[in-house]
């Protein structure tokens, strides 16, 4: 959750605004998927995921995102998750836990990176955010990542601001 507090305020840094932005997601449908599907939903933004299959988000994330209809897609194409995107969000396929399946997810994976052709996708001005180590050539180019570096390092450094945050209000007892 507080990663994706994180994203929020970054993507409302670069923008100016959340509601009405779409977004799109590239990747494995797990811990993060799930928490940007909700936060970016409830901030008002449309949502679109593309994931392979047997890698969707969980049954419970899916059952809150029906609830905001046309403003959630879950798909198996990547481009549609692009196509017009004001900003994409794209994680590692192998999260910390999971090493033993790395090869069968990079196969499994194949073709769901964020790469040049499908940045052109994305409006002119899209921005890119990553939590966070990003495997370049995997799930990003690296000419992808250093194109939107600032904006991915912006998110990082915003990470600490938020725990700052939410650490002074639970002190506060707020």
């Amino acid at each position: 959750p507080l990663q994706v507090l994180t994203d929020l305020m970054t993507v409302r840094e670069y923008k100016g605004k959340l509601a009405g932005l779409k977004a799109g997601f590239v990747g494995d449908g797990y811990n993060m998927a799930n928490s940007l599907i909700v936060g970016c939903l409830m901030m008002g933004m449309d949502f679109t995921i593309a994931c392979p299959n047997g890698y969707r988000p969980s049954a419970d994330v899916l059952f809150f995102a029906r609830e905001y209809g046309d403003h959630f897609k879950l798909t198996t194409a990547p481009d549609e998750a692009a196509r017009g995107a004001d900003v994409l969000f794209t994680d590692v396929w192998t999260s910390m836990g999971m090493e033993r399946e790395t090869e069968r997810r990079r196969r499994d994976f194949n073709g769901f990176c964020l790469d040049a052709a499908r940045m052109a996708l994305a409006k002119p001005d899209c921005i890119v955010q990553h939590p966070l180590p990003a495997h370049r050539g995997e799930e990003i180019t690296p000419d992808v990542f250093e194109t939107h570096a600032d904006e991915i390092f912006d998110e990082a450094e915003n990470r600490l601001h938020v725990e700052k945050a939410v650490l002074g209000i639970l002190l506060a007892g707020k």
